[in-house]
């Protein structure tokens, strides 16, 4: 009976070993836009291609408006492996990868042209090189937009006109000290507690891209947009160590494809947007207004100073690699 009984047995473990090899791999990746944001239709997009190329080995599924938490909060999740995947700033990161502060340093970019040539170049790669040691493995880089800054109180078209105004910016030194140097009081906030502040006027303003204000309805809020682009934004998709270990090398090769692709699509989205949001501002009542040519010098030359302070910090040779990468995509015809 023992000698029949075996090969059933060992049939029963290969089956059951072949199961492991191909049981379905779930992850989740979350990030702070809404629904309405070109973000959330990329990363939808997202795990619809992970799902086609990896034959459906990893299920991914997309949640958006911060319900998986803030940017700090899902960053820190992803490293320690409790989240899978994060599309996002990685700003949280600044203390402890200095790099990261180079996105924060102001009036780098004339164009989104110069800044997907950054992003596909070697400084980003070595961005995505120096968080490693944090738990993360970067998949792509992509946009989010020029910032710009929004108030309830005032028109602002010259550097006098931010003197005072209560600003929320990101929770990193370089924003702060440029909003500080402009006169502004610079008030760090996590985004998902800028929109109740500035409806009940404890923040005068925030500073972000167009479509990313749209989106979160800072219309509703604020009544000036002045067109500074003072600073790009970018997002990273990050996957956390552990999961991305755990992969296939075939799946690795899957999710890395679908990633590339999504951000991709995230740009032009974006772009498409950007085309105009302006107009839905103004029919919202909004007042959107340009700075002048010779006050933007102005405000240029005012926060000069950022850059001498944080290029050290950052480290000269990464901060200078990064300026001639720029410098070559706005030669390039």
């Amino acid at each position: 009976m023992y000698s029949a009984l075996k090969p059933l047995a060992l049939v029963a473990a290969l089956s059951l070993s072949c199961s492991a090899a191909f049981a379905e791999v779930k992850a989740k990746i979350g990030h702070a836009m809404p629904e309405t944001h070109p973000q959330a239709a990329a990363m939808n997009k997202f795990a619809e291609l992970v799902n086609t190329y990896t034959k459906g080995n990893v299920k991914v599924q997309a949640f958006h408006s911060a319900v998986l938490g803030s940017d700090e909060k899902q960053l820190q999740a992803v490293q320690s492996g409790t989240q899978e995947l994060y599309i996002g700033t990685l700003a949280p990161l600044s203390a402890k990868v200095k790099e990261v502060q180079v996105w924060d340093l102001p009036f780098l970019f004339a164009n989104e042209k110069e800044v997907y040539a950054v992003l596909n170049g070697p400084s980003s790669k070595k961005i995505f090189q120096a968080i490693e040691p944090s738990g993360l493995v970067g998949l792509t880089w992509t946009g989010m937009g020029f910032r710009n800054l929004s108030n309830s109180k005032r028109s602002v078209t010259k550097i006098d006109d931010i003197s005072g105004l209560k600003v929320r910016v990101m929770t990193n030194p370089v924003a702060l000290d440029t909003w500080k140097t402009l006169g502004a009081n610079a008030t760090p906030m996590a985004f998902a507690e800028v929109f109740p502040a500035l409806e009940i006027k404890a923040l005068d303003g925030q500073e972000n891209p167009l479509l990313h204000m749209y989106s979160n309805k800072m219309q509703e809020v604020q009544k000036h947009i002045s067109l500074t682009n003072h600073v790009y934004t970018p997002v990273a998709l990050v996957a956390s160590k552990k999961f991305w270990d755990a992969l296939s090398p075939a799946d690795k090769e899957g999710v890395q494809k679908a990633a590339t692709e999504a951000g991709a699509l995230q740009r032009k989205l974006l772009d498409d947007g950007n085309a105009d949001v302006i107009a839905k501002f103004k029919a919202a009542g909004v007042t959107v207004d340009a700075i002048p040519p010779a006050e933007l010098v102005k405000i240029q030359d005012k926060v000069k100073p950022v850059m001498s302070k944080f290029a050290p910090q950052i480290g000269e040779d990464f901060v200078k690699g990064f300026q001639a990468e720029i410098a070559t995509a706005r030669a390039a015809k």
